[in-house]
């Protein structure tokens, strides 16, 4: 078995500077520049590091997830703090706020400023 003192997740950004900013006072998550990049500590303790990369290309996929009890109420309080949300046709079709329902969990999905890809879900 492995043996670890922490454990993180990390992804890439292509402003460091933007994502602070992002992070900090529109997620309203604990920031910590490091000479690295930027260390961020969520609500449960966890970590999460973002690097610069100047030829930085958004994920494809989910980097984050956030889980929320009431999502209506977190996109609404995103939404009313300049965060867009995607809009899906098809298998991922969401509603006009963004939300997904009845294909999964109920999710809804924006970006960062360097485009990778967030969720709020709905859970406990």
């Amino acid at each position: 078995m492995l043996n670890y003192n922490h454990s993180f997740a990390s992804f890439s950004v292509n402003d460091l500077k933007k994502a602070k900013s992002f992070y900090q006072q529109t997620l309203g998550l604990e920031t910590k520049e490091t000479p690295e990049g930027l260390d961020i500590k969520t609500s449960d303790n966890m970590s999460i590091f973002l690097y610069p990369k100047e030829n930085h290309e958004p994920a494809t996929f989910t980097v984050l997830n956030f889980k929320v009890n009431n999502i209506e109420e977190a996109v609404d309080k995103l939404t009313a703090s300049g965060v867009s949300f995607n809009h899906y046709e098809g298998e991922l079709q969401t509603d006009k706020k963004g939300i997904m329902r009845g294909n999964g969990p109920t999710i809804a999905w924006f970006t960062d400023p360097a485009g990778n890809i967030l969720s709020v879900v709905e859970g406990n």
